[in-house]
């Protein structure tokens, strides 16, 4: 088994999120500058045997592809074109809410809460958490 990555596409910011190897427990990757997530996964998925890619597909309440998808769709393109993985859309409605209530949740303070990085982090953490229950 390899790992599963989850990528929360930001038009500023990424959020990573990863697998162990066994597919049992999702964490934070990190955030990355967007100009820089491409190389940075191409160079992930090499040295740590990533099985698949979930990318977060962002949706309106009625189910049309939310502003977003203009960004994203290109980023998906030149992602495939230089890997093999698959590479997976799934549904992200409601995971920088959910990150937002988890940071309240745990107690962060009013600043910590304000990190956008932490809550594109989480965003990504909670959208690979929804897609491992998914499939299973």
């Amino acid at each position: 088994m390899g790992r599963i990555l989850a990528i929360d596409y930001g038009r500023k910011r990424t959020g990573l999120a990863v697998t162990d190897p066994l597919q049992l427990v999702p964490g934070g990757l990190g955030t990355i500058p967007t100009s820089e997530v491409l190389a940075y996964i191409l160079d992930y998925c090499q040295r740590e045997g990533v099985e698949r890619i979930i990318l977060g597909l962002p949706t309106q309440m009625n189910n049309q592809p939310s502003e977003s998808m203009k960004y994203i769709e290109p980023f998906y393109r030149a992602l495939t074109k230089r890997i093999t993985i698959p590479v997976v859309y799934f549904d992200e409605r409601f995971t920088s809410v959910l990150a937002h209530k988890a940071m309240l949740d745990g107690g962060l303070k009013k600043k910590a809460r304000q990190n956008k990085a932490l809550v594109d982090e989480l965003s990504a953490v909670i959208l690979l958490q929804s897609y491992m229950e998914s499939i299973k």
